[in-house]
């Protein structure tokens, strides 16, 4: 697609999930041996509390160096990177066009009617599109996936990459590497998701996105603000602590005895309904009745310990832990222990990683 390849560009070469979050970087390289996925290089990296505020990189300089601090740690030689921007930024607009016309025709076609699609001067956005397939019920047209970020945004990410000194191959949306990381959780959804409805819910630093998925299908995707940073910000006003101490006491337990009933309790029943708000926000949309068979809580607050059966008792539905590398081999140089302790909160760089397998 030529100019068009930021947003949903493909490589078959070897390239680094890099998942920048709020609070860390997080870096993820897979490879596959056989029929299996391997963990050949991880590492998680944290970040000053001002670096990246609401998904927008305040101190690129602080991200970089924190990115370079990573492949160091990772023990990593690939220098081609995948990131993300949050779904917020992106305009997407599904489309018709003809079936008749190739990609280059629709390219150019795009370009010269974009105005119509978004709300921005096309020299001012990425502008990609990916053909989802035939409309229904009109074998002459297919529909058309358009999405268009702002320059800026998609150039500092492009940015801190370059700073960290790595290559940007891939810049895609949080809610596609969602979907794409969807593939490695299927098995651990009942029936691997076959009539199933199950509720992927990434809740991260800063935001949380939820993925709803029908016969392992994804049907619903969305973004709300709400992550773990509160739950930093709820340790430090109650026990006057620093960003960085607060950080370290969230992660490693090593807090007051009443921080479970006075600081997480209280967390976690924000968390619940949050998470119902998006759910019934669903619901609501699809115009039907529904069922959720199945919670996957990912992103850093899966790591709080309990909080899926907190969740689960909460709403009435069976929550689990999503577990991305569960049926993956993980290299001794990756160390398994760390990636065991932290996979609920890698499924973003791991989607992103899983973008090296696409087919060119």
């Amino acid at each position: 697609m030529g100019m068009l390849d930021k947003l949903l560009g493909r490589g078959p070469e070897p390239l680094l999930g890099i998942d920048i979050s709020s609070s860390a970087i997080k870096l993820l390289e897979l490879r596959r041996s056989g029929a299996r996925y391997e963990v050949c290089a991880f590492a998680i990296e944290g970040l000053p509390p001002a670096a990246v505020v609401d998904k927008q990189i305040n101190e690129p300089e602080s991200v970089g160096e924190a990115i370079a601090k990573a492949v160091q740690r990772a023990g990593t030689k690939t220098k081609r990177a995948a990131v993300a921007v949050a779904g917020s930024s992106v305009i997407t607009k599904t489309i018709t066009m003809p079936a008749s016309l190739t990609e280059a025709d629709m390219e150019e076609q795009i370009k010269v009617e974009a105005d119509q699609y978004i709300p921005y001067s096309i020299d001012d956005v990425n502008l990609d599109f990916q053909i989802l397939g035939p409309t229904e019920h009109a074998e002459e047209t297919v529909d058309v996936l358009l999405a268009a970020c702002r320059k800026d945004t998609v150039e500092s990410r492009i940015s801190v990459l370059e700073l960290g000194g790595l290559t940007p191959a891939i810049v895609d949306i949080e809610a596609f590497v969602l979907e794409n990381a969807c593939e490695v959780l299927l098995p651990q959804m009942p029936d691997q998701g076959r009539g199933r409805t199950v509720a992927v819910i990434d809740v991260g630093s800063s935001g949380m996105t939820t993925v709803i998925l029908q016969d392992g299908e994804v049907v619903h995707t969305r973004d709300q603000q709400f992550g773990g940073r509160q739950l930093t910000e709820d340790i430090m006003r109650h026990y006057g602590m620093s960003w960085e101490e607060a950080g370290k006491a969230k992660r490693f337990g090593n807090l007051p005895e009443d921080y479970q009933e006075s600081v997480l309790a209280p967390f976690i029943e924000d968390m619940a309904q949050q998470i119902d708000r998006g759910l019934q926000f669903y619901f609501a949309s699809s115009g039907e009745a529904q069922r959720i068979d199945q919670i996957m809580l990912a992103g850093g607050c899966a790591a709080i310990p309990g909080v899926e059966a907190t969740i689960g008792e909460r709403l009435d539905i069976t929550t689990v832990i999503a577990q991305p590398f569960a049926d993956m081999t993980v290299l001794a140089r990756a160390k398994p222990q760390l990636v065991e302790r932290d996979a609920g909160s890698m499924l973003l760089a791991c989607g992103l990683a899983l973008r090296a397998f696409d087919t060119p």
